[in-house]
């Protein structure tokens, strides 16, 4: 066991969402008693909360892969551990290509997570609209398509982990915002957090992780230690089931037109979810929710699939990506601040990623080997800035 895990104080994690609530479950069924996760909001609040959420192992990172294919394993066994129905639906997911370039990109990518044991593979443009019957094929390359794949409930994951964290003695402490952290320098020049401030009283404080989506920045500057992580909004909508004569929609895979980003798959009700991400947003902490981007997702499905463009959308959510530099997380324990492990920046897959960074961030903090090296997830691998560093991931929308 490490250091940080013999001294006085609680454990302390910053964020009640997936990541964080991951982490303490983990932590907590590892043995770790005085453990306590500190929420500005409510649990699942943030980031956390949308309605659905995709889970994948389709990336070009292989530590990314790594971390999904563990995560889709965690989800298929979900009920028995930790406990509660996620509504885990393998249905698939369906990358959309009409580039070239991006058909070898995610070709590379495929061979790479055939290696690493993701079921994926290449099909044409007549194999994807057989998985997809909206797909107009029309200007399509290709596509990328694993079985494995599909989709989840992050509210019901976030009840899940807080319910087995409790049971195991977390406190799990929501409305509680926090105003500053002690950070103790030693003769050698690092240091260590000693107490982490919040508006309902101090929590001394034997290791502090940083799970706090888009707010992380903020405990970052608060310890010492630069996390670049800016929060961008992003908006989903929800349709009405098809209206006669129209069929009710089939079941699809999540499909996703890799070049303009727009995505759908199905909704609760008979309805479909629909997104895409607005090149012209701008960084900040702003969810409210508005139609005029839907318009843009409208004149992208008049092109790639005409039968959903005119859809009557009832209702919508907006919620904060934590984006870093090079759309990777930030998975660590910090240099010179000894006792300060961080989780956050997952640029819109932390959902997807969430059990497997529970494991790494438990492993960190007992001073054991995780079971993929997050080395490269360091926060200081933008040390000479964020141009310079970074690891960029391909299978990004």
């Amino acid at each position: 066991m490490s250091a940080t895990s013999r001294t006085a104080g609680s454990v302390v994690i910053v964020g009640g969402g997936v990541i964080g609530l991951s982490v303490a479950f983990h932590l907590a069924e590892a043995g770790v008693r005085d453990l306590v996760v500190v929420e500005r909001g409510t649990l699942g609040g943030g980031s956390s909360g949308k309605p659905i959420g995709g889970v994948r192992a389709q990336f070009s990172d292989p530590v990314n892969i790594a971390l999904g294919l563990r995560s889709l394993r965690a989800y298929e066994g979900f009920a028995a551990r930790p406990g509660g129905d996620i509504r885990l639906d393998r249905v698939g997911y369906l990358f959309l290509l009409s580039d070239p370039a991006d058909l070898a990109a995610f070709g590379a990518s495929v061979a790479v997570q055939n290696r690493m044991g993701v079921p994926s593979r290449v099909v044409g443009p007549a194999r994807a609209r057989e998985l997809c019957p909206y797909v107009r094929t029309e200007g399509l390359v290709g596509a990328v398509y694993s079985p494995d794949d599909g989709h989840a409930r992050p509210g019901l994951v976030v009840q899940g982990y807080a319910r087995a964290a409790a049971r195991a003695g977390a406190r799990l402490r929501t409305g509680t915002t926090v105003t500053g952290v002690e950070v103790e320098t030693g003769t050698t020049g690092g240091g260590r957090v000693t107490a982490v401030h919040t508006d309902r009283g101090v929590i001394p404080c034997s290791a502090l992780v940083c799970a706090a989506g888009a707010w992380s920045a903020g405990i970052g500057d608060a310890v010492g230690v630069p996390l670049p992580v800016r929060p961008l909004r992003r908006q989903i909508a929800l349709t009405r089931p098809p209206r006669p004569p129209r069929p009710p929609a089939p079941r699809i895979p999540f499909t996703i037109d890799f070049s303009s980003t727009a995505y759908f798959h199905n909704a609760d009700g008979g309805g479909l979810l629909l997104g895409l991400a607005d090149p012209g947003q701008q960084e900040g902490f702003d969810t409210t929710w508005t139609e005029d981007w839907v318009e843009s997702f409208r004149d992208v499905a008049r092109v790639r699939a005409p039968d959903i463009a005119d859809l009557e959308v009832v209702d919508g959510w907006a919620g904060l990506y934590e984006v870093t530099p090079d759309c990777n997380a930030l998975i660590g324990r910090a240099g010179n601040v000894s006792n300060f492990l961080y989780a956050t920046g997952f640029s819109g897959h932390g959902f997807l990623q969430a059990p497997a960074v529970g494991e790494v961030v438990r492993d960190l903090y007992l001073g054991r080997e995780p079971f993929v090296d997050v080395s490269p997830l360091s926060a200081e691998r933008f040390a000479d800035g964020p141009v310079t560093g970074g690891r960029p991931e391909v299978h990004v929308v």
